[in-house]
């Protein structure tokens, strides 16, 4: 986090945004990422928290990191037991300093904890998964260590500290019940919370793209998202495609994730400029339940248009321009317009929300001297839509489609999260 200082004694820390990845469960894991060095004032101090839950039954580990500055105390390298095995155990790290910059040093995992030697193994059997997604169907069971009685199946939401991520979690324990993190809410600067009714969260395909080419209009073209997302309480999945044609190009905007909090189900097809000339035309689709967001083409849109012979010329010419990020320029190249069309459109479409933002330059032919290609629709599934001349800009919206964005980074703190899955067994490296 970057600062302007005012003219007294600085110091200085390494800080990072929160980062996942994953490794093998081993005694030292690097705790590295993006860092930036930043300069923050004498009353600010230099911190970083670390979260572990280790599982005694498979080898995985994740590790989110960030580090930045507090005005906290100073506190001494602390590690916390919260729950301690068998099965998935818990602990936490916490250093606050300002002695010296960048002090808030930590490269490695060593200092959490002491891998232990192979537990014995229990009866019980349960699914060992750790995901920043959605645990898959059939996830291989693993034997649970002794002293274990129940599996575990819930989904931990850390928030704050520069970090805003779900993990789903699966494993063993020896009790009943939703208390993985044994009553904890927070640590240095992370907000904890966590849930094990699967149904209040649901699994949504997840991605965005803008493409331009030719015959959009016509040829369908693939829509599959490889990536998946869990989506907040109250959030249901969407996808959206919105297809502009000015005869010589097409671009197609589409998303898939989750939806504003509150989404009801539908699915729309509108078409809000109809040929002969620009066409302008989307698909809305809101449904609740996991990954029904599966549309696997544009064909959900093309079908859905009135067919379209080749136009006769009629005897005004235009700009002809569809430019995805951002406005055409005089240059464009002049087409005849088909009869029927009687003016010259040149504006843009401001789009946001779904993960995409941008500005659509658009030149061509209309049948109406209107200066709006969308009626003035303001909203188009997930998509905020301004045209040129609207005054309101478009409303902000977070890559999750509704969901927050990031926490700021107020606190500023340095955070690493690793989580593992553990047999036991030590790895030579991550």
């Amino acid at each position: 986090m970057d600062l302007l200082l005012p003219l007294q004694e600085c110091r200085r820390c390494s800080a990072s945004l929160g980062q996942v990845t994953t490794c093998g469960m081993c005694p030292s894991c690097p705790c590295t990422g993006p860092l930036r060095r930043s300069a923050v004032t004498a009353a600010w101090v230099l911190p970083e928290t670390a979260l572990v839950l280790i599982e005694e039954a498979d080898p995985q580990v994740g590790l989110v990191l960030s580090k930045g500055c507090t005005e906290a105390k100073d506190q001494e390298p602390r590690v916390t037991e919260h729950r301690m095995g068998p099965g998935l155990s818990v602990l936490s790290y916490t250093y606050v300093c300002r002695h010296k910059d960048f002090c808030n040093n930590l490269v490695t995992t060593a200092p959490l904890w002491t891998p232990k030697p192979p537990a014995d193994p229990g009866s019980l059997r349960c699914p060992v998964c750790l995901s920043m997604e959605d645990c898959p169907e059939g996830t291989t069971e693993e034997i649970c260590p002794k002293g274990t009685t129940h599996c575990y199946n819930g989904l931990l939401r850390l928030r704050g500290g520069g970090i805003f991520s779900n993990l789903r979690v699966q494993g063993c324990l020896p009790q009943p019940g939703c208390n993985l993190l044994n009553g904890t809410q927070e640590i240095g600067p992370v907000r904890m919370t966590e849930n094990c009714k699967k149904k209040d969260f649901l699994t949504c395909h997840r991605g965005n793209s803008l493409r331009k080419d030719d015959n959009l209009a016509q040829v369908p073209i693939g829509w599959t998202m490889s990536n998946t997302v869990m989506c907040e309480a109250g959030q249901v999945c969407q996808e959206t495609l919105l297809l502009i044609d000015v005869g010589l190009k097409s671009t197609l905007v589409w998303s898939k994730g989750c939806s504003a909090v509150g989404a009801q189900n539908s699915q729309k097809t509108s078409i809000h400029s109809a040929p002969p000339g620009v066409l302008v035309a989307s698909y809305a689709h809101f449904c609740s339940s996991d990954l029904c967001n599966g549309a696997s083409s544009s064909s959900v849109l093309l079908n859905s248009l009135p067919p379209q012979g080749a136009p006769e010329p009629g005897d005004q010419q235009c700009l002809t321009c569809v430019q995805p990020l951002g406005t055409c320029s005089s240059d464009s190249p002049v087409k005849t317009c088909p009869r029927g069309t009687t003016h010259c459109y040149d504006g843009y479409i401001s789009l946001s929300g779904g993960g995409v933002t941008t500005t659509m330059g658009i030149q061509g032919c209309v049948a109406q001297p209107s200066s709006s290609l969308l009626n003035h629709t303001r909203q188009i599934g997930i998509f905020s839509v301004r045209e040129k001349g609207e005054e309101e800009s478009p409303a902000p919206h977070s890559e999750r489609g509704g969901a927050g964005g990031l926490e700021s980074l107020t606190w500023g703190v340095g955070l690493a999260l690793a989580l593992a899955l553990w047999c036991g067994a030590l790895c030579p490296s991550c």
